[in-house]
Formats: structure tokens, sequence, C-alpha cells
């Protein structure tokens, strides 16, 4: 059954959050685990339908949504939110590639984020990771809802794209003429990321170019985050391993379980090394792989950091611009969270920032 409650204790500037999951067991556990860091839980509901009441009700800051549940299930559940009540969602997926399909659909369909639940659906396993998930719960609650839904809106008045074509978004003119030797283009990404990445490399024109793409993202849900962009762009994308190769029309994405370091450049060909860190506060690092990239590579080079919460990237742009690579950051207005960009900017090392739907033009030089 839904409820209501207020767990503020008197808190009226805390945090607002309604959970929403079908075991009452996790309800009660991310509900303690929330209030032990002082977010509010003012509501809970066991399926979708009842989530909208209670969100309706309460109109709380953020939802958590569980994906799997009898009667209306979490991806319905979103989409009636966004159109009925909206409001940042915080999807609650399991740590599988199942998990990871589902959870980049309820992204398309209006979520703003996901933490992949440790142990399976019904697991003890969240209380180990109560950091990260009231982290998540935080950053969700700051984004910009109506750049995290505007993929949406825009796929359903444009229809769907193709391997050549881009959804909803304008293909810039620019081509291989445009960039004066092979280019290699890193990538960095965080909260919103998913989607921005897509819309990126969907518009990316095909020109002499290899693309280096760091998503913060868990393992189980790269290589389902590749093959989508392979779907979606002009570029053969695959997940990154120890040791692969990529040369020009291809992109990697960063393995989710480890740092993706460029290891060697030649004839216009990348190797990238899969490397552990625990020096670094995320994984996969941005900072790691556009250090390296700055070291190695010798040709034309572009940085890009895309929307995301905190400050991964900001000291990797800063290497890739006094190696001499041109430096693009996602504007505030298009950014989901403007975390990562922000903080890039504020290094000082950033040429240009463009809205979303230009960076692709950016990259290969088909924006002014």
């Amino acid at each position: 059954m839904s409820r209501t409650t207020d767990r503020r204790g008197g808190r009226d500037d805390s945090l607002r959050v309604v959970i929403v999951d079908d075991s009452p067991f996790m309800r009660g556990l991310i509900s303690d685990l929330l209030t032990d860091a002082g977010v509010a839980v003012v509501g809970e509901a066991g399926d979708g339908a009842e989530a909208l009441s209670v969100v309706a009700e309460t109109r709380p800051d953020v939802v958590t949504m569980d994906v799997e549940m009898p009667g209306m299930g979490g991806l319905e559940a979103v989409e009636r939110l966004m159109a009925e009540t909206p409001t940042p969602v915080l999807m609650l997926s399991a740590h599988t590639a199942e998990g990871a399909e589902v959870t980049f659909e309820a992204l398309e369909r209006g979520a703003v984020d996901f933490f992949s639940k440790p142990g399976g659906e019904v697991s003890t396993g969240v209380s180990r990771e109560s950091e990260r998930l009231v982290k998540a719960v935080r950053s969700v609650a700051d984004a910009d809802l109506a750049a995290a839904t505007r993929d949406r809106r825009e796929r359903e008045n444009a229809g769907s794209g193709s391997k050549t074509t881009t959804a909803g978004v304008s293909t810039p003119t620019a081509s291989a003429a445009t960039v004066d030797g092979p280019l290699t283009v890193v990538i960095g990404a965080s909260t919103g990321g998913p989607n921005a990445v897509e819309r990126v490399m969907s518009a990316l024109p095909m020109a002499d170019c290899r693309v280096v793409i760091v998503q913060h993202m868990p393992e189980a849900f790269t290589s389902r985050f590749a093959d989508r962009l392979n779907e979606a762009s002009a570029y053969d994308v695959r997940e990154a391993s120890d040791g692969a190769r990529i040369g020009s029309g291809e992109a990697l994405v960063a393995n989710g379980g480890s740092h993706t370091r460029i290891d060697s450049y030649r004839s216009g060909r990348l190797r990238v090394k899969l490397e552990e860190d625990d020096s670094q506060s995320v994984t996969p690092a941005v900072d790691v792989t556009m250090r390296s990239a700055a070291e190695v590579v010798d040709g034309p080079l572009v940085g890009v950091v895309l929307t995301g919460m905190g400050a991964d990237a900001s000291e990797g742009i800063r290497a890739m611009a006094d190696a001499g690579a041109r430096t693009i950051a996602q504007s505030e207005d298009t950014c989901v969270i403007y975390g990562m960009p922000k903080r890039a900017v504020e290094t000082g090392s950033i040429d240009e920032v463009h809205d979303l739907d230009d960076v692709a033009g950016a990259i290969v030089g088909g924006v002014a």
C-alpha cells in the first residue's frame, strides 16, 4: 500500500523523496538509509500506479523508482510522471545486462539517472553502497528536468533515427576536409551523459576521426551503452578491452570496471590499456583517459566535457589544453547537471562552450 510520511523531524530544508518499490523490505531499507543521511522520505509506493498518486500529493524533490514491479512497472510510471507531475527520477536497476537495457529505456523516457543495486532486486547489499545512493539522490535533485526530458520530446516529434541518420538533431555540414590530419576525440560525461553522448555521436559526421568515450557507469552497463551508440551513430563503437585498437571511423566506450588509458598512438591508430587505480574518486575516470591522451597523442586532439556531477575531467582537460588540444564544454543551459563542465570552465582551459546540439559540429570544426 502507498503511504505518505514526513521523517524530517523539523528539518524543513531537507531534501524530500518518495520511494517506489514493490518490496516492503527494500522500501524500509532505502528509507532508513536516506533518513540517516538527513534526507526526508515523504512518501512510499508499492507500484507505479500508487507512485503517481503519492507524487501528486507530496510533490517531492526526487523519486527513487524500482524497475520491475507488479501492475504498472517503473518504465510506464516514469513516462506517466513526466507527463502528469514532472519530477526528477532516480531508477534503481539490477546490476545485470538485462537491467542495463531497461535502464537505458528509462533514461529515454525521462529518468535523470540510475543506481545499480548490488546483490539483486531484494538485497541488503544496498546498505554497503549507502553513500553512493545518497550522493545519487542529491545529484538527481539538482538536475535540469527540461534538459533531461528534451531528447524524448524531440524523438516523439521527429521520429526515430537509424545507423546513418540523426534523430531530432540537425546534422552538421562538417566533413573530413575541416580536419588537418587524423583527429582524436576524448569525450567525458556523468549524470545526464548517456543521452547527451548519444546525441553527440549520432550527429558526429564520419571523418578521419577516432573517439574515446568515458561515461561514469558500472561495468554491467558499458557494453550495452557501446551497442546503443553503435546503433545510433555512423561510427563503429565497442566497449574498450585491454589492448584494443581503434582507427578512423571507430570509437571505444571506457569499460565500467576499470580506467581506460591511451597507451600508444601509431599510424593514426590508438591502443588502449585497462588498469586499476584506487586513487581515483570514480571509475572509469575521465581524468585518466584525458591525461593519457595528452601524453601520447601527437596529432590533432579534441577534449569534450559534457553534463555531469563532480570535478572529474577538470585535471584531464587542463592537461589536454597544455598539450595543445582544442577543448570544448557543454553549455550550462543544455546540461542536466552543470557540474563537470562548470569545473572544466573554471580551470581556464576550455576554448569553446557550445549548446549540446552544436558540440558534434564543433568537434570537427563545423561550428564557428
